[in-house]
């Protein structure tokens, strides 16, 4: 039996401008990657390919499993982000992942409301799974609203670090940045010493 789960989550947050506008910070998508997911869990493969482990999940008390994911992320000149997931692979159950199919999309953009700049965005998260056989007797509606829910406490966590994580690393970027640029010999010290 095959289910699809689902979960959308979007964001605003007021950014607290520095200096340099948060647009360029944006341009580095591999900033956006470690603010959402633990550096420890976090493979750079490529410029803008990046494999990332989720902490385990537990479904219905009954499977546990550790999804590992591979993104594509990837930022325009305007400083709007975009990830789309290539690939997946679920460790803990082989039967799960032989059968399983997982897309995320997401897109992360800097907007003007008001004389003030916002981060707007929205994730789209959606699983297929054929259902190992023990689950096959249990209610439909009872296992999409599971699956749904277990999705969208993936896609909460993700939000609560961004709005935490992203913007205290902006304003450090933008702080070493001014400094690297009225004091590049500061920055040569520190990375001499």
């Amino acid at each position: 039996m095959e289910v699809t789960f689902t979960a959308a989550e979007s964001l605003e947050i007021v950014v607290a401008e520095q200096t340099i506008p948060i647009q360029h910070y944006l341009r580095q998508p591999q900033r956006l990657v470690q603010a959402i997911v633990e550096t420890s869990l976090t493979e750079h493969l490529s410029e803008n390919r990046f494999r990332l482990k989720m902490r385990p999940l537990n479904f219905l008390n009954m499977y546990y499993f550790q999804p590992t994911v591979i993104l594509n992320v990837w930022a325009t000149s305007e400083g709007t982000i975009f990830l789309q997931s290539e690939d997946c692979q679920i460790k803990g159950i082989d039967y799960i992942n032989d059968r399983f199919s997982l897309n995320v999309q997401g897109k992360l953009a800097p907007v003007e409301k008001n004389n003030q700049t916002y981060l707007a965005g929205k994730a789209n998260l959606e699983v297929k799974v054929a259902l190992p056989p023990p689950l096959w007797l249990t209610p439909r509606p009872l296992l999409e609203i599971a699956g749904n829910s277990l999705l969208k406490g993936v896609l909460l966590r993700i939000k609560q670090r961004l709005m935490s994580q992203l913007l205290q690393d902006y304003q450090q970027w933008a702080k070493q940045d001014i400094i690297a640029q009225n004091y590049p010999e500061t920055i040569l010290d520190l990375s001499l010493g």
